[in-house]
């Protein structure tokens, strides 16, 4: 049974940071395309980041780039997301997915796995 569970949100003043994890199980991780999703409230589910099976390849949603970084660490199975100068807009609940495709993606139907999300709070 695949597992992601992401651990590491919270409530963060503006200008703050935080950093978000992702564990992965009952999967062969280094052969997935891992991406952050969130979704603010009332508000569709949107693509943040999405990084590649080594990890060299990444791609960042414009509203993010230059703040946030992703990256994984394939022994331990896990996946980051840094994040700083964060702003009130940032506020939503945070998700880790896991695609099987080949290639970075970023729409939300191109991913087989989710966890449950985790909330991150930015306040002004």
């Amino acid at each position: 049974q695949v597992q992601l569970v992401e651990s590491g949100g919270g409530l963060v003043q503006a200008g703050g940071s935080l950093r978000l994890s992702c564990v992965a199980s009952g999967l062969t991780f280094n052969r997935y395309v891992m991406g952050w999703f969130r979704q603010a409230p009332g508000k569709e589910r949107v693509y943040v980041a999405t990084i590649g099976w080594t990890g060299s390849s990444v791609y960042y949603a414009d509203a993010v780039q230059g703040r946030f970084t992703i990256s994984r660490d394939n022994a331990e199975n896990m996946m980051y997301l840094e994040m700083n100068s964060l702003k009130p807009e940032d506020t939503a609940v945070y998700y880790c997915a896991a695609s099987s495709y080949g290639a970075l993606r970023s729409r939300r139907e191109d991913y087989d796995y989710w966890g449950q999300g985790i909330q991150v709070t930015v306040s002004s």
